[in-house]
């Protein structure tokens, strides 16, 4: 689970961290540091408005019945399965360009006014954000009761993407965006499927599908999610030892449409490299 939520942390920060890079560095090197001070707010009010969402759903739930919590968390798997998918497909395609709409739409804001700067940078931010916020509450549902894993997992990916994405302004490193985003993009395809397996079952418990005494395996005896690589498992492909047919058809569905299409060559484009670093 630290491992599930710490990439999904990594990679979430790491977009909003050089969303946000992309713009300070626009405006310093275009001489109009003055707009600085419209980004800071938007920057801080989107996180503020993620970790508020991520709070209500993690911590208001608790009021509801059992089968009420089931059906709320399976809804919300989905939803973060849906994120998730269409996130690392939207950065697949544009992890070549998004510097450059990124100026183009600063540029277009600043003629418009300090508000419109503020506004571009809270929806740049706020939608990773929001997404991260789904995709917590749905890891703080599929770990054990009471264990602080899911929020140690965010926020070590977190700090990590922070931390990175300042050495990249900085020009301390430099690598190759469309590399790291596809290799995520792979690992995240099966963290994806494991949830949306869990949030499944969590609909089967809510008596919302049908399914819950129909089991494809039960390996709790040779492969107890209590043992350690049980718990590996679990923490890398949100593995179930009791899984469902529904849970096993839908993870292995998911993974043999999905991965292929991530992984299809794309069109080729006379644009270079997309090496990270932040750069006018």
């Amino acid at each position: 689970m630290v491992f599930s939520s710490a990439l999904i942390g990594l990679r979430e920060g790491l977009e909003a961290a050089l969303v946000v890079s992309i713009l300070v560095a626009f405006l310093v090197k275009t001489d109009r540091r003055h707009a600085l001070r419209w980004v800071w707010p938007g920057v801080g009010a989107a996180v503020l408005l993620s970790v508020a969402v991520g709070a209500i759903l993690t911590y208001t739930t608790a009021q509801l019945g059992f089968e009420q919590q089931e059906l709320l968390g399976g809804v919300l798997s989905i939803v973060a399965v849906v994120f998730v998918t269409a996130m690392i497909f939207w950065m697949r395609k544009a992890s070549r360009s998004i510097a450059a709409e990124l100026r183009g739409k600063m540029d277009q804001a600043l003629n418009v006014g300090p508000l419109a700067v503020l506004l571009l940078s809270f929806l740049a931010v706020g939608r990773e954000g929001l997404e991260t916020a789904v995709f917590f509450y749905s890891a703080v549902q599929t770990a054990q009761s009471g264990t602080a894993q899911p929020l140690i997992g965010f926020s070590a990916g977190i700090l990590v993407a922070i931390v990175l994405a300042y050495l990249l302004y900085r020009g301390a490193v430099r690598f190759n965006l469309s590399v790291f985003f596809t290799i995520t993009g792979v690992l995240l395809v099966f963290v994806a499927a494991g949830v949306l397996g869990y949030g499944l079952h969590d609909l089967q418990e809510a008596r919302f599908l049908p399914g819950i005494g129909s089991l494809a395996f039960d390996a709790s005896a040779r492969l107890p999610e209590t043992s350690w690589y049980g718990a590996l498992l679990k923490g890398i492909f949100n593995y179930s030892q009791q899984t469902t047919w529904l849970q096993a058809i839908a993870w292995l569905a998911y993974v043999v449409i999905v991965l292929p299409l991530f992984l299809r060559p794309t069109t080729k484009t006379v644009q270079p490299p997309a090496t990270a670093g932040v750069k006018e």
